[in-house]
């Protein structure tokens, strides 16, 4: 008979080497049970605590806002603003190619007589359809002895004087005056700073201890006191100044609108240079830096609130009804604009362009950028326009952006 069993040698070291492997199998598993115990203990401690922790997270995040918004406070109280960070910021430009300092010393305006223009001159009418002298003012839509946007006979004479001009307003108590800063001697000589308050502005920027002097000067601006605003929305009676400079200042040939939010910080004269002599240009204003359809800035205006979608519907409705494309460029250059600076040559073409643009704000929203691309495809006379760079407006001026909200008027 056979035998079926298999003889397996049984030595010393073999036990060892069977105890030693089970022995290790019941560290691993007691090892096992102690990690989940562990993990089980640390969701526990987790799951009671973390309501602890985020009321704490809540109440840290809670103070130090507090302590942000206090200290603006008392910041502004002082007379100090956080946006003020910029202010007298003169590095090299960018992207604004200025003739080199010698030669911006020897530069001069450029009288000309209008040439190759398709409008040689505009009529204004008065409100019985007559004609009246551009140089009077009167019943001009600015100034007026029967009232609305109402100037001192002595501030006239001065407006007059001008021949080139940079110009901003504040009103309804709006933002402080921040002084130019980067002209030539030749610029100081030449051009004239002007800045348009109103009373309210007026009041306010002598509780911070701006005070005009007996010239009528703050700094290197000649403060203008404009009465009789006609419209409660301070922002349609700051377009007058910024639309109109050919009829604020009637012997003015180059003027450089600056919003009151920033501070101008090139020679004029360069500028006038290179924006528009250079370029042979009339009208240089900057790219709107994130759009560049009309119809997507009206969906971004309502967004941000910056008018009602009433008043914007009917806006664009009616510029749908007219034709306005959706092109996102007319004649080769970006639709939409950005209007915190407009430089400008004061031709016929250029004033009868900035009218029906300051028409158009009047007839629906203050939202400039709006109604320039309209404005700008109707008047197909119009075409050497400089749109600028949103590089070169930044090289332009320093925005501080808007310290104070201005009242409506009453």
């Amino acid at each position: 008979m056979f035998n079926n069993s298999i003889s397996i040698p049984v030595t010393d070291n073999h036990l060892d080497d069977f105890y030693a492997k089970i022995g290790s199998r019941t560290r691993r598993k007691r090892r096992k049970s102690e990690l989940r115990g562990g993990s089980d203990r640390t969701c526990k401690q987790i799951t009671r605590w973390w309501p602890i922790f985020l009321f704490n997270t809540a109440v840290v995040l809670f103070i130090l806002h507090a302590s942000k918004i206090r200290w603006r406070s008392s910041s502004t109280k002082l007379g100090f603003h956080l946006h003020e960070t910029n202010l007298n910021r003169l590095d090299a430009p960018r992207c604004l190619k200025l003739l080199p300092p010698e030669e911006l010393q020897r530069l001069d305006l450029q009288l000309n007589e209008y040439s190759s223009v398709p409008i040689k001159k505009v009529i204004y009418m008065s409100d019985k359809d007559t004609p009246y002298d551009t140089n009077s003012q009167q019943e001009s839509g600015t100034t007026s002895d029967s009232g609305g946007f109402t100037i001192s006979n002595e501030d006239k004479s001065y407006l007059k004087t001008c021949k080139s001009v940079v110009s901003t307003c504040a009103f309804g108590g709006g933002d402080n005056l921040y002084q130019p800063i980067g002209m030539s001697n030749t610029s100081l000589k030449k051009v004239c700073y002007v800045a348009f308050w109103d009373e309210i502005t007026l009041a306010t920027q002598e509780q911070h201890g701006h005070i005009i002097n007996k010239d009528r000067f703050i700094g290197k601006w000649r403060v203008v006191i404009v009465r009789n605003l006609p419209f409660k929305d301070q922002r349609l009676n700051g377009k007058i100044p910024k639309m109109l400079a050919h009829r604020l200042f009637p012997n003015a040939r180059y003027s450089i609108w600056v919003d009151s939010k920033s501070q101008f910080r090139r020679d004029p004269l360069g500028v006038f240079e290179a924006l528009l002599w250079r370029s042979k240009s009339v009208l240089a204003i900057s790219e709107h830096g994130a759009r560049s359809s009309v119809y997507d800035e009206a969906k971004a205006v309502v967004e941000k609130n910056k008018a009602t979608p009433e008043e914007v519907e009917v806006q664009i409705t009616q510029y749908h009804r007219d034709g306005l494309p959706a092109d996102k460029r007319i004649d080769g250059k970006k639709a939409l604009n950005e209007a915190s600076v407009i430089v400008r040559e004061h031709t016929p073409v250029t004033n009868l362009f900035m009218c029906l643009w300051f028409n158009e704000v009047v007839r629906f929203t203050s939202r400039d950028q709006l109604s320039f691309p309209y404005v700008l495809w109707r008047l197909k006379v119009l075409r050497n326009i400089n749109m600028f760079p949103v590089c070169t407006r930044r090289d332009l001026v320093n925005s501080m952006g808007h310290i104070r909200k201005a009242k409506p008027l009453g």
